[in-house]
């Protein structure tokens, strides 16, 4: 996959290499360095970039005539200047750029990298706009959209709802208070009956002096309310600050649930999903089948190569495995190298047939150890068709004196009884 791309545009030379530098090492980003608003158009008609960082005074465009021309040609700027004036500042502010950076040290290079970094992972977000004004929609879409969100819009909150039933990974909603069928105090009471606040965030707009309305919506399950008329930065900053909120709420689910090395369920999560299941369906007649995996010669692999390529391997087969079945299907680490696999609605000559392919699957992979060396590993499974009628502990007994069978059957086998 080609590296994206930056462009700075400095007449300081030396500045210029620093911070492409930085930036390169830092973001693993193809930088390119201008260091006039000639030599600036000659990139950006040759190439497509990320993002531009731009300086103000160029000697042949001393003000600002390549902000200008960047953002003219839509491409997305962060202006980096050494003017203070806050009447400069704002004039900068105005224009559809991502944000203004005084050019005073290291800490400002960083700030660069932090923010790019930032612009990358807002591309994972969703955004829902509510708001009955057509303009002021469009400048939320214009501005969410140059920080690299995804955005909707829409013009009151039942259309939100019905927005939000089809679009289940919108990850915050903005709403203004005042709109006509449905205001956002009760499209926000709405919203929190369906989704926590760890799953989606609620950013409330009004231009209502009453302190009453920001207590409302807090109290209503808000995560923050914005009081019109707003700047640009504190408008970006109080979405930036909760969509972080927001991954950091995630980011700690994930750790408690999932193996933080292959990424796939841990074995406390995976007892409450069976649990979860097994409740769910204890009046339907559907079938499970449920297998024990294990890595060939595991310790001899960890022993001869080191604990960095057996973790690759743990790897390889997190992925295989996920790769393998579906998306509804349970696929866990439950050891060291021990995993389960529990398909879902299945009959058991499909099952045996995807575990044969997943145990295939395996034993043609190769492990990178470097540019000239690579291993192969293989796996036994020890499966059988889940009975309800068991406990969870008894269906896994089962389906480990099966893999004990294949072990001492000759390896890289799926015992299916």
């Amino acid at each position: 996959m080609e590296k994206q791309k930056i462009l700075i545009v400095e007449d300081n030379k030396s500045l210029a290499k620093l911070i492409a530098k930085k930036l390169s090492l830092a973001l693993d980003m193809e930088v390119d360095t201008a260091f006039t608003l000639a030599e600036a158009k000659l990139f950006l008609k040759g190439y497509k970039y990320f993002v531009t960082v731009l300086d103000v005074n160029l000697p042949d465009a001393p003000d600002g005539e390549v902000i200008d021309y960047a953002l003219k040609n839509k491409n997305h700027v962060l202006v980096l200047s050494a003017n203070i004036d806050k009447d400069f500042r704002q004039k900068m502010l105005e224009k559809n750029i991502i944000d203004y950076v005084n050019k005073s040290g290291m800490n400002d290079i960083e700030y660069i990298i932090n923010t790019i970094k930032r612009l990358r992972q807002n591309q994972q977000h969703k955004i829902l706009v509510v708001d009955d004004s057509l303009v002021f929609r469009n400048q939320m879409k214009t501005m969410l959209e140059n920080h690299f969100f995804n955005v909707i819009t829409v013009a009151h909150g039942e259309e939100a709802l019905g927005i939000l039933n089809v679009n289940p990974d919108i990850s915050l909603v903005l709403t203004d208070y005042n709109m006509p069928v449905m205001n956002g105090l009760e499209l926000t009471k709405e919203i929190r009956k369906t989704y926590p606040k760890d799953q989606l965030s609620v950013v409330a707009l009004s231009g209502n002096d009453s302190d009453d309305i920001n207590a409302l919506f807090l109290k209503n399950g808000a995560n923050d309310y914005i009081k019109k008329p707003f700047s640009k930065e504190e408008f970006s900053c109080r979405i930036t600050n909760s969509i972080e909120a927001l991954e950091n709420i995630q980011m700690i689910t994930q750790y408690a649930n999932r193996d933080h090395l292959t990424g796939l369920y841990n074995k406390r999560n995976f007892y409450n999903l069976m649990n979860e299941f097994l409740e769910d369906i204890q009046e339907d007649e559907i079938k499970l089948a449920i297998a024990l995996i294990d890595i060939d010669n595991f310790k001899h692999l960890n022993d001869t190569y080191g604990s960095e390529v057996g973790d690759k391997v743990l790897v390889a087969l997190g992925n295989i495995l996920q790769s393998g079945t579906n998306a509804s299907d349970i696929v866990a680490r439950i050891s060291e190298e021990d995993f389960c696999v529990v398909l879902k609605d299945i009959d058991r000559d499909t099952a045996a047939d995807i575990y044969e392919a997943i145990r295939s699957e395996v034993e043609l992979a190769t492990i990178k150890i470097d540019k000239e060396k690579s291993i192969k590993f293989t796996i036994s499974l020890g499966a059988t068709l889940y009975n309800t009628d068991e406990s969870i502990e008894e269906n896994l007994n089962e389906a480990d004196m099966l893999l004990y069978k294949a072990k001492h059957s000759g390896k890289n086998l799926l015992v299916f009884e």
